[in-house]
This record gives C-alpha cells, structure tokens and sequence, in this order.
C-alpha cells in the first residue's frame, strides 16, 4: 500500500510541513538556551541562530564560527536549527555564507536572508548560496527563507515567491512600519492595531497569498509583549485564523508553546483526519465514504497535510497512524 507522499502528490509541490513556531537566538548563550528547550518540549520548533543583530560590530566572522559550531554539536540532534545572514548591503553576508556553508551546510534547516529591496537582490544572494553549496560539494538544496520588511520586498513578492530553494516568507512588522515613517502609528506594531491598519492588512494578505500560491509556508512577525503568554498565543491565532500564516517567530521562551498551542490543528478535524486516511490507504487512495460524505484525493491531501502539521505540533496520533505514515 502506498504512502500518501507517494500517492496524493503526482502532479507536482506541496507545502513543506515544517514547525509552526521558530525561535530566535542570538548569543552563544541564548542558542543553548534553545537547544536546551528544545530537548525538553521535543521538536515542535525550529531556532533561528542570529547573525545579523546577534553579531558585535567587528565580531561577524568570529560570531558566525560559533554558529557553525553550534548547530554541528551534540545539542542540535534534530538539524532544526537555521541561521539568518546580514543583509545585501551589510559587507559582511557573503562572509556569512563563506563560513555557514562549508562549515554547517549539511545540517542547518535553513538561511534567512534579511530586508531585501527587490528581488535582483534575493536573487542574487540565493545565486551565492547555491554557488557556495554547489562548491562545498553539498548535495542538498538548503531552504531559504527571506523576510518581507521593506516595500520593494512587498512590491517584488510575487516574483520573490518563485526563486527557487524558497520554503518561507516571513512578514517583518517592525522595519515595515518604520519604513512608513509616521504614516503607520507605532501603535500598529501591537495588537490590535497589527491587524486592524489597513495597510498592515494589504501586506500580510499579499505576503500569505503569494507564499501559499507559490508553495511556501507564510511566517508572521513577533509579539513585542515577552511577559504575556495569552497575547502570544492570542496574536498567533488571529494570524492563522484570520490571515492564513502558518509559522511565527518567537524571541522569547514563554512564547514558544503560545505559537505552538494558537497553530495546532483542530482536534475534531484531526480525529476525522486519521480516520479518512486509515480508509484512503486501505482501499489503495481511491475514493471512499465517511459518515455519509465522499472524499477522494483533494481531501485526502488537505487531512494529510494536517496531521503531518498535527504531528510536528506534539499532538498523539493513532498508533495506526504513527506506524503507517511516521
């Protein structure tokens, strides 16, 4: 009997399914701090290693060595630890990617490119990437992720979207508003305003629908409030039930299991879900009824991607299930 990757997707990409929370980190410090979490909560999110603000002026190749140790090291045994490089105009990305690549290409779940303007510029820096990768001798192809935090960014998205090696955009609030310079309050940097302003909602609407068209996972921007869990979780929420983003950042502790717990798929669903593939699988992915309703493959991908996203979100699923699919 065929697995559903091997069964539901014939006909081209699917959404990568990845943690729905990623947690940045920017000293040695901090990033063993994560890891140490990470152990404790299981793999349910990913860490982001910071060079661009993580990094002391005049640190940055020294800073981006320990990178590489870190995520080569004992502590990083689920490879779900990224890095996000400076900026195109910051003299030192290429530097960044010089000493990632080689160093820790096999093993780091992604690169994060930062504040681009346009998309020559994303372009050229995967074009780097890739070229780096390809003289590294590194098989693999390393996700990209790039943030959307400037308006030639927005602008570009829908090109942005198709660069290859691409697995998210990530909207980034702050740089955004800022870049308004007054227009937007800085009140629209919390909730509710993040999600009220009209433009702040033109752009998340634009970073999401451009991402999931092209098959990229769509990651919403930070809460400011670190001490208030429940505002996490409520921001967190409101960005997957109102706008469609999939993933958000954390930059701190408390705010890890608020992203997880807003994103989880519905319970009901998921129950339904496992029992709609169980029937799928057995009658080799062609249709089937339950409780009175027909489903075929259209479904059977939509429940196979929930329980894979249920999955990496700590929720149990049936023993069948885990053995069948996992």
């Amino acid at each position: 009997m065929l697995h559903p990757n091997d069964a539901l997707y014939e006909s081209g990409k699917n959404l990568p399914v990845i943690p729905s929370c990623e947690h940045f980190a920017g000293s040695q410090k901090l990033i063993a701090k994560a890891f140490d979490l990470q152990r404790k909560l299981g793999p349910v999110f990913d860490i982001t290693c910071d060079c661009e603000d993580g990094a002391q002026t005049g640190q940055e190749e020294a800073h981006a060595k320990m990178i590489v140790d870190m995520v080569m090291g004992e502590d990083n045994p689920h490879a779900m630890a990224g890095v996000r490089i400076h900026d195109y105009t910051h003299k030192d990305w290429k530097q960044d990617v010089d000493i990632l690549v080689p160093g820790a290409g096999e093993k780091l779940a992604y690169i994060t490119i930062p504040k681009c303007s346009a998309y020559e510029q994303a372009k050229e820096m995967i074009e780097y990437i890739q070229a780096t990768a390809k003289a590294s001798g590194l098989d693999r192809e390393i996700p990209i992720h790039i943030l959307i935090e400037t308006h030639g960014a927005l602008r570009d998205i829908w090109e942005i979207a198709t660069l290859p090696w691409l697995q998210v955009l990530d909207f980034g609030l702050m740089d955004f508003v800022s870049g308004y310079q007054g227009a937007i309050p800085a009140s629209c940097m919390r909730s509710p305003g993040q999600f009220e302003h009209k433009l702040l909602q033109r752009a998340k609407t634009e970073v999401t629908a451009a991402a999931i068209s092209n098959r990229v996972i769509p990651s919403h921007n930070v809460t400011l409030d670190l001490k208030n869990p429940y505002q996490t979780y409520a921001d967190a929420k409101r960005a997957r039930d109102e706008f469609g983003f999939m993933r958000m950042w954390s930059i701190y502790p408390t705010q890890i299991q608020s992203i997880v717990d807003a994103m989880k798929p519905d319970f009901s669903e998921i129950e339904a879900g496992q029992s709609i593939l169980l029937a799928a699988w057995k009658n080799d992915w062609g249709p089937i009824q339950y409780e009175g309703e027909l489903h075929d493959r259209a479904t059977y991908r939509y429940y196979w991607e929930l329980v894979q996203r249920a999955h990496f979100s700590g929720q149990p699923l049936k023993d069948e299930i885990m053995q069948a699919f996992f």
